[in-house]
């Protein structure tokens, strides 16, 4: 009961409450006395509320005594509060449907009485309530509803905490780049008013975003002010997850023994504080995945025991047990057990077919560019109403002077009001004009916008899925089957090499999809990543990546053509890597003129394009040169290496 209640109380309170020192029994005597009926009705909250977290039968008591008291006095702002925090009281004794028609209630209620700081309270309740029973949609669409309603109140503060909670939803579904974005924008407001506690979260799930988009050490950085905030605030629950995501981070960087670190003195604080389940089962499959990684199955599956007895005791986190299940699932394989770790990846497999569907991910999608063209439209109305007032303040002043001088110049004053009039109309004509031209823009913005995440959905629900249970099976192959046939082994190492670059093009692909313009920046952020991996799998070769610090790293090109270019880049290096045996390898991106020139250069064997014949590679360089009418030369003779270099004018 104890797990339940911190929890509660983590997602309910949606702002700052007040400890009061004096004992609960006194300030329900002080309750009682109290003669002006709001005050009263307030206090039996309080009283209520606390109690839910010290004496679950007394908080039942107070809360209903409070309910009828507001019911005679026809406190409605207080009856809307009291069925809300009833509401939390059914949450906490593990009765969700009541839980759900309290919450329900209280919002009808504050809706009917025009008591919007309840209504938003009770929206931002609704979607934990469903986000904590792995009902995203849902979850997504009271935080949006709070969201707007926070602005509709200019309530700057208070929308850091709906921010926060859609990007945590884009996490679950692993939309990270939508994720950061709101992310940031939460923090941006708690740091402008100094929200210590939730400024340690904002820092936590930025690191973990960074981390996914191979960020590391801007992932770093984060869980670094995020740790020192954490202590410095007393935020010991979001301290503990820190530590646990650093330990994730170390894990993918290959540093098993300092992940094994972080993550236990994750699992043992968040142990000590008696709260979270759902963090300790993720942070148990992270070490058994660590185990299995240091070829210590029988240790890790003490870990995975531990994180099935939550699971069992918690069935509604199975949303949140990927980790546990691909993780054990190997642990049986190692140690034999084909058929438990069968049923493992099954139950993994049906987890995420209902998770990642197509229509939570449609309906995520569809609120999103709901909500922003909600907002669009309104700037667009507001404009209407300028341009209508200043048009009426306009005709009065017109007014004001035909009256002046309406009995010396009659001929000339009709002249002018048929022209100002005439004048008047054209330019509404034009501004009308003007806006229709914009929402007829806005409307295809959101319908290009809805088929590139409808088609990025698809790839990486459907094929990237495929590809990674592909790469799955063949590694339990391999160590489920012990195969000792060499070449069966360089078979199967072979085709899960090639998924796993199959993926990488993938998501190279979404990435580029989801983009309206990709700049400079972008690019070079990619290349970089590309060269690292190389001079990792290719030793002997010294790689240079030079770009030229005159040109503005804000240059943008459509992304059709920076998806070109990146892959002419790749195209040319792996080609260099493969073919040349170059000592080195260097990548340069220069200012010639009006034009920015990229050019990979090698010192290796060259060839000469006349007795050469050219193959997929160089076909494909030069095809998509020709595609963005771009200038490609070249050059490369024998012993003197190559140079291919790319002009494209800006």
């Amino acid at each position: 009961m104890i797990i339940k209640i911190f929890f509660t109380l983590a997602l309910f309170c949606s702002t700052t409450t007040i400890v009061f020192s004096q004992n609960l029994d006194s300030l329900l005597v002080v309750a009682r006395h109290t003669k002006n009926d709001s005050v009263k009705v307030s206090l039996y909250n309080k009283v209520g509320f606390y109690s839910i977290f010290n004496d679950l039968k007394n908080a039942n008591q107070v809360l209903k005594q409070g309910i009828q008291i507001a019911k005679k006095k026809n406190e409605y702002i207080g009856l809307s509060e009291l069925i809300n925090t009833y509401g939390i009281y059914m949450d906490v004794s593990g009765k969700s449907d009541s839980a759900k028609y309290y919450f329900n209630r209280a919002l009808q209620l504050s809706k009917e009485h025009q008591i919007p700081t309840t209504e938003v309270r009770c929206l931002n309740n609704l979607g934990m309530f469903n986000w904590n029973r792995g009902e995203f949609k849902e979850a997504q669409d009271f935080f949006f509803k709070a969201l707007k309603m926070y602005e509709v109140l200019k309530d700057e503060k208070s929308r850091a905490i709906p921010l926060s909670n859609i990007g945590l939803i884009y996490q679950e579904l692993n939309m990270v780049e939508e994720a950061l974005e709101y992310h940031l924008q939460s923090l941006k407001i708690r740091k402008t008013y100094s929200l210590k506690k939730e400024q340690t979260n904002s820092y936590n799930n930025i690191g973990i975003c960074l981390k996914e988009l191979k960020r590391f050490d801007e992932a770093f950085d984060a869980y670094t002010k995020g740790l020192e905030i954490g202590l410095e605030s007393g935020n010991l629950l979001h301290y503990y997850k820190i530590l646990e995501n650093i330990g994730t981070l170390y894990d993918e960087l290959g540093q098993y023994n300092k992940a094994l670190e972080y993550y236990n003195k994750s699992y043992d604080g968040s142990v000590e504080l008696k709260s979270n389940r759902k963090g300790q089962l993720i942070v148990l499959a992270k070490i058994t995945g660590v185990y299995n990684k240091l070829n210590k199955p029988i240790q890790a599956l003490k870990y995975s025991k531990k994180a099935e007895s939550i699971l069992i005791e918690n069935p509604h986190y199975n949303n949140y047990s990927d980790d546990f299940y691909v993780n054990s699932a190997e642990s049986y394989f190692r140690i034999g057990n084909a058929s438990k770790a069968r049923e493992l990846i099954n139950s993994f497999v049906k987890m995420k077919d209902s998770m990642f569907s197509d229509s939570n991910a449609n309906g995520l999608a569809s609120l999103e560019v709901k909500y922003q063209t909600e907002k669009k439209e309104k700037q667009i109305l507001s404009q209407r109403a300028d341009l209508a007032e200043k048009e009426l303040n306009l005709n009065k002043k017109n007014t004001q002077l035909i009256g002046l001088i309406i009995l010396a110049v009659v001929i000339s004053l009709l002249g002018y009001l048929l022209f100002k009039q005439q004048k008047l109309k054209n330019n509404q004509l034009q501004r009308e004009s003007e806006l229709k031209e914009a929402l007829v823009k806005i409307e295809t913005q959101n319908r290009l916008q809805d088929q590139r995440l409808r088609i990025s959905r698809d790839l990486h629900d459907n094929i990237g899925a495929q590809l990674t249970f592909i790469i799955s099976s063949i590694e339990n192959l391999q160590y489920g089957l012990k195969i000792k046939n060499e070449k069966l082994i360089n078979k199967l190492s072979s085709i899960s090499d090639f998924s796993r670059d199959t993926i990488y093009e993938l998501r190279d692909t979404i990435w580029a999809m989801n983009k309206n313009a990709i700049s400079l920046k972008d690019l070079q952020t990619r290349i970089s990543n590309f060269i690292d991996k190389a001079d990792i799998s290719s030793s002997s070769i010294q790689f240079d990546f030079n770009i030229n610090q005159s040109l503005s790293k804000d240059i943008e090109f459509t992304s059709v053509i920076g998806m070109n270019v990146y892959r002419i880049i790749q195209e040319a290096l792996n080609n260099a890597i493969k073919y040349s045996d170059a000592k080195n390898i260097s990548v340069n991106i220069l200012k010639e003129n009006k034009s920015v020139k990229i050019e990979i250069k090698d010192n290796g064997k060259g060839f000469k394009e006349s007795e050469t014949e050219e193959g997929n590679g160089l076909n494909n360089i030069r095809k998509r040169a020709q595609d963005m009418s771009a200038n490609l030369n070249i050059e490369s003779d024998i012993n003197t290496g190559t140079n291919v270099a790319l002009i494209l004018p800006i």
